[in-house]
């Protein structure tokens, strides 16, 4: 028995030795027509911020009324004065007005107005974008 089994083992062992190892075929897809589908979604946002700003440069002085007048016929152009080499408005110099007729209407405005900012605008808006891209590609053999 214990012959026999040798043998068996024997024979089996040999087979073993003796096998080829295994090949594959290549695999060939077998179709002839297809499609394939995409979809693609983009949201974006944009925000935009505008700043405008108005500088004045020099100065400006008016005088606007009725029924006025300097007093003493003194000159309707104010003196100027210059600090650090940028010229003002003197108004230690500037002239005096009266009432041309006494009792009756009268209106009187005077304004200054010196170099620097004279507006600031800011605008912001935001923009909201959404950008949807389908595709369908077909094909065959």
């Amino acid at each position: 028995m214990r012959v026999l089994l040798l043998l068996l083992c024997g024979l089996i062992g040999e087979a073993f030795a003796f096998a080829k190892p295994a090949q594959s075929v290549p695999v060939v897809p077998n179709f002839s027509t297809g499609s394939m589908t995409s979809h693609t979604e983009t949201n974006s946002k944009v925000t935009e911020t505008i700043v405008q700003e108005s500088f004045s440069t020099g100065w400006q002085y008016s005088v606007s009324g009725t029924n006025i007048e300097p007093v003493d016929g003194a000159s309707l152009t104010p003196g100027t004065t210059t600090v650090n080499g940028w010229s003002s408005l003197n108004v230690n110099n500037k002239p005096s007005w009266k009432i041309t007729n006494p009792g009756a209407a009268f209106q009187f405005a005077e304004t200054f107005s010196g170099p620097g900012l004279k507006s600031l605008t800011t605008i912001q808006r935001v923009q909201e974008v959404q950008q949807i891209t389908d595709t369908i590609s077909t094909f065959s053999q």
